[in-house]
């Protein structure tokens, strides 16, 4: 049997800001990227760890199967959304996001609004596939098509 995992790198397909706690996301073709405080015009910018949060479309299939219907990605307030993988949930895994390097923080808990967003139990089955947090060292800009290494340049 042919294996069907894909081989090349993940890529960006989605990135998503949003001014304020509870606003809603907005899609972008490029996020601005700065060390030490996260994506310019993003909520968490300026915050201590959680500058950029990073998910996979391969894990949030697989809430889909469990939940039996689609997820929007932009509704699961994410900033960074990839083509396949799963994500390395280990603190202190560094990765580089097109010009951008980050390290991994900690798991991305699913957030408080996803029910009323995704539907009942979409929290339940995005636990452990809604993402992780990255701490921004190094400074860029992120644009749709930008692959995703693990281990950093």
């Amino acid at each position: 049997m042919a294996n069907t995992q894909p081989t090349d790198p993940p890529k960006v397909v989605g990135l998503q800001i949003a001014l304020a706690a509870r606003l809603p996301m907005r899609s972008v073709e490029s996020i601005d990227v700065e060390a030490g405080l996260g994506i310019v015009g993003d909520r968490y910018h300026g915050t201590r760890h959680r500058h950029l949060t990073l998910q996979s479309l391969e894990e949030i299939a697989r809430a889909e199967d469990e939940l039996g219907h689609q997820l929007d990605p932009v509704l699961t307030r994410r900033n960074v959304t990839v083509s396949h993988g799963e994500l390395v949930r280990t603190p202190g895994t560094r990765m580089s996001l097109g010009p951008v390097e980050l390290e991994v923080v900690r798991d991305c808990a699913p957030c408080k609004l996803l029910e009323d967003d995704l539907g009942r139990n979409a929290k339940l089955a995005l636990h452990k596939r809604a993402g992780v947090v990255c701490r921004v060292i190094g400074s860029g800009v992120v644009e749709i098509g930008d692959d995703l290494q693990i281990g950093g340049r």
